[in-house]
């Protein structure tokens, strides 16, 4: 019951949806300036902020990975193997080398959610081949990162500065709702009652509500 709200109001448009645009750049810093330090906090901001507050739907994949199992290590690969992975395609997708449309990623986006929050109702611990899977989720994550940046466009005289800068952004917001759940629920991840009453219902709610904007991505 306590994920019923969060789930309706994660299934408004403005949250399944929530993107940055050129209108959203913070004010009082030109990028157009040769003094990098300018671009550098905009795009970390920008970066941070896809994720935490505006990006729903990265921020339950990261729980998503979270709720696998209680042990740390588990974590840390599943989260290397994403960071690496969106950080190549948003880097190519930047250059303008790969491109695929946000018809086909947004969905892709949702589905990889779905698959994770599952993944946990059967399994305990880390399988083989699941950061092998996160990594070619990341992948697809990356080109979602990318969208936002093509939307907001990139200045050419620091270009690199902030590509790198808002994928730094990403990460420090990922960094924090790893954070932040620790924090919630941490520390009872050794209870003997943590998978059964918060995991495993979690999950639930996360597969049920990435699989709503599955449907609502593909028909809209």
């Amino acid at each position: 019951m306590y994920l019923l709200p969060f789930f309706i109001w994660s299934m408004s448009p403005e949250n399944v949806w929530a993107h940055h645009t050129s209108e959203d750049l913070p004010s009082g810093v030109d990028v157009t300036s040769p003094n990098q330090l300018g671009p550098v906090i905009q795009y970390l901001f920008l970066g941070y902020e896809h994720i935490l507050p505006e990006g729903l739907d990265h921020i339950l994949f990261v729980l998503g990975l979270f709720f696998l199992s209680s042990r740390f290590k588990s974590l840390l690969w599943q989260v290397t193997a994403f960071t690496v992975a969106h950080s190549v395609t948003l880097a190519l997708s930047s250059f303008q080398v790969i491109s695929l449309s946000a018809s086909i990623v947004e969905p892709l986006i949702a589905l990889s959610i779905v698959y994770v929050a599952v993944e946990n109702l059967y399994t305990t611990e880390l399988k083989p081949w699941r950061p092998l899977v996160i990594f070619g989720f990341g992948l697809i994550h990356g080109l979602g990162f990318a969208g936002v940046l093509a939307e907001l466009g990139l200045p050419q005289q620091h270009f690199l500065t902030a590509l790198v800068s808002f994928n730094v952004g990403v990460e420090l917001g990922q960094l924090s709702v790893i954070g932040l759940a620790y924090l919630a629920v941490g520390w009872f991840r050794s209870q003997s009652w943590y998978r059964t009453y918060l995991s495993m219902p979690a999950s639930c709610g996360i597969a049920l509500m990435a699989g709503y904007w599955t449907i609502d991505r593909i028909l809209n």
